[in-house]
């Protein structure tokens, strides 16, 4: 695996903007969850509204993470939809305890407002781009993954 610097410098050329923030807060906190991560970053900026992004494949195995209920009560959850994923992704232990929750695609630009839990599935262009590929993928080939 790449070094940290070097998955970092990948992640920030590949998100290309000011809108996406790529840090290593994980390894500066020394956090092994993410739901640690979260509970630290809710605590640290009391006033943002954070939306928590993750890809239909990580929906369809989401209740077999630690604390995957504290994340949903934390903050609002925005699922991408991923090829391959959709069925079993919506079909998941996760997104049937949540599904009183979810709210449909055309609510998600006010998606950050809601209270958790909330979810939304978000549909649209598909990327076969996954963060394991994004963590093994050399920079040219990233970036043009990235393009697709």
């Amino acid at each position: 695996m790449p070094s940290r610097p070097e998955r970092l410098w990948r992640f920030r050329r590949l998100a290309g903007g000011p809108r996406v923030a790529v840090t290593d807060i994980e390894a500066r906190i020394s956090s092994r969850y993410t739901s640690d991560t979260l509970a630290f970053l809710a605590r640290r900026a009391p006033g943002a509204r954070f939306v928590w992004l993750m890809g239909a494949d990580n929906l369809a195995q989401f209740h077999r993470w630690r604390r995957w209920r504290a994340i949903a009560d934390l903050m609002p959850i925005a699922v991408v939809d991923r090829p391959g994923w959709t069925l079993s992704a919506t079909a998941s232990q996760a997104a049937i305890a949540l599904a009183p929750f979810r709210l449909a695609e055309r609510d998600a630009i006010r998606f950050a407002l809601r209270r958790p839990p909330a979810l939304v599935f978000l549909h649209g262009r598909r990327s076969e781009l996954s963060s394991t590929l994004m963590r093994q993928a050399r920079p040219a080939a990233l970036c043009d993954v990235g393009q697709g």
